[in-house]
C-alpha cells in the first residue's frame, strides 16, 4: 500500500518557484501533432538567448542546490522528457557549447524503445540504456519518467510502486548514480501520486502546471516550443516572474 506522507512545505515560502523550462524532443521535423519537438537551429537560438539575458541552463539537481544555498540567482532549470535518442545526438553537444547542463527525465522501462503512446505522431526512438549512461558521464543528471509513461492517477498502488520505486532502481542500475528526481507523465498528479513518489524517496518532482500541489514534489514548468524565439522567450520569462508565487 502508499504510504501517506504530509505535504512538505516550501523552504522559501513568498518566494516565486523555480523557473524551469519544459523540453521533450530536439530534431529535424515536418509532422509534429503534439507540439513536442524543436528543431536543433532553434534549440541553439533559445539556449543563446538565456546566455545573452544573463542565464544559465541548469539541471534540477544544481538548480535545487543552489537555491537551498541563496546562490541560484541568474539560473533556469531545462527539463527534458521521455529521454528521446536526439537528446543524446542534438542536445548535449548544444548544452556543452553554451556551458549548460539539463536533467532528461527516463521512462525506465521502454528504453531502447519509441513512443508509442503518441499514436498521432511521428515514431521517435528512445535512447538505449549504453546512450542513457552516456548522457549521465557526460554531467546531465537522469530522472525517472516512471516505467511505461502512464496516466498515474489511473493506478493502483502496486502499480504506483513500480512507476516510482522499479523505475529508479534500473536508471540507478544504467546510470551507476543516485536518480533524485521524478517527472510525472502527462503532468497527471494528484495527492495520492505525491505521496507514493515522496515515500520512493525522492527529493523532488516536476509537474507541468501550477496547482494547490505545488511543491517541491509537484513543481511547474513552463512549456517550450519550436515557435519560441526571443520575443515569446521574454514573455515567458517575465509571466514566471509575475504569476508563479505561493
Amino acid at each position: 500500500m502508499t504510504q501517506t506522507v504530509s505535504k512538505r512545505t516550501w523552504s522559501d515560502t513568498g518566494r516565486p518557484f523555480p523557473y524551469v523550462l519544459m523540453y521533450h524532443s530536439v530534431a529535424v521535423h515536418e509532422h509534429d501533432p503534439y507540439l513536442v519537438t524543436v528543431d536543433p537551429r532553434r534549440f541553439d537560438q533559445q539556449l543563446r538567448w538565456l546566455r545573452d539575458n544573463g542565464l544559465r541552463g541548469v539541471s534540477m539537481g544544481e538548480l535545487l542546490r543552489a537555491r537551498r544555498a541563496g546562490a541560484a540567482r541568474g539560473l533556469v532549470g531545462l527539463t527534458f522528457d521521455d529521454g528521446y535518442a536526439d537528446f543524446a545526438r542534438n542536445v548535449v553537444p548544444a548544452l556543452q557549447r553554451h556551458g549548460c547542463t539539463a536533467t532528461v527525465f527516463v521512462i525506465a522501462g521502454r528504453i531502447g524503445g519509441d513512443n508509442e503512446w503518441d499514436p498521432a505522431g511521428p515514431r521517435k526512438r528512445l535512447m538505449t540504456a549504453e546512450e542513457v549512461g552516456e548522457v549521465a558521464a557526460a554531467g546531465v543528471e537522469v530522472g525517472s519518467h516512471g516505467l511505461l509513461h502512464q496516466h498515474m492517477s489511473y493506478l493502483d498502488d502496486d502499480e504506483l510502486v513500480a512507476e516510482s520505486v522499479t523505475s529508479r532502481d534500473l536508471l540507478r542500475e544504467i546510470t551507476g548514480q543516485d536518480v533524485a528526481g521524478f517527472c510525472y507523465p502527462y503532468g497527471d498528479v494528484d495527492q495520492r501520486v505525491v505521496d507514493a513518489v515522496t515515500a520512493a524517496g525522492y527529493e523532488y518532482a516536476c509537474a507541468i502546471w501550477r496547482s494547490e500541489l505545488s511543491g517541491p514534489h509537484a513543481l511547474p514548468r513552463t512549456y517550450i516550443g519550436d515557435r519560441d524565439g526571443a520575443l515569446r522567450l521574454r514573455a515567458k520569462h517575465l509571466r514566471h516572474h509575475l504569476t508563479c508565487r505561493r
